[in-house]
């Protein structure tokens, strides 16, 4: 497995034009959670045109499916406009294009619950809150769901003694 270039898969799809929110781990650190994240998780808008775009960026990071790689199995159109999640490998690292989170959750029904956010190098990318990761990850309740729970909750405080 590729080392994980998470800000060049971000740039990559910045600059492609794609519109999608960092959910998941990476959001979690890039919203001062101390935590650790072995891959990138992206709801991205679901229309045609984004579809299309997201298709291009894929394409130019050598983006294929992680189950069976040695048949360089790739995402298409009719794919990626599902509210399935793809479990990719790309040259940036792995990366999980997710149609949906939680009960149903698209990108519309998450845009108001994120933050745009400089990443580094002039990457802007919006990244799910750290509220709702919580809320997410508490109606999860997975195993790995739970075991963070408490260091997303103590950030969460911290955060808000900061800023009151």
């Amino acid at each position: 497995m590729p080392d994980s270039d998470f800000l060049g898969a971000l740039r990559a799809l910045d600059e492609g034009g794609v519109e999608f929110a960092v959910v998941g781990g990476l959001a979690a650190v890039l919203n001062g959670a101390p935590v650790n994240t072995f891959d990138l998780d992206i709801v991205p808008a679901r229309d045609e045109e984004n579809v299309a775009k997201l298709l291009r960026v894929l394409g130019t990071i050598d983006a294929i499916y992680r189950m069976q790689p040695e048949r360089r199995l790739k995402p298409d159109a009719s794919h990626l406009s599902s509210a399935g999640h793809h479990n990719l490998i790309t040259t940036c690292g792995p990366l999980d294009v997710l149609g949906t989170i939680g009960r149903g959750l698209g990108y519309e029904d998450l845009l108001p619950h994120t933050i745009e956010m400089e990443t580094g190098g002039g990457v802007r990318v919006r990244v799910l809150n750290l509220e709702t990761i919580i809320a997410l990850k508490e109606e999860l309740a997975g195993e790995k769901d739970l075991a963070v729970l408490p260091i997303l909750r103590r950030t969460l405080e911290q955060k808000q003694r900061g800023s009151g």
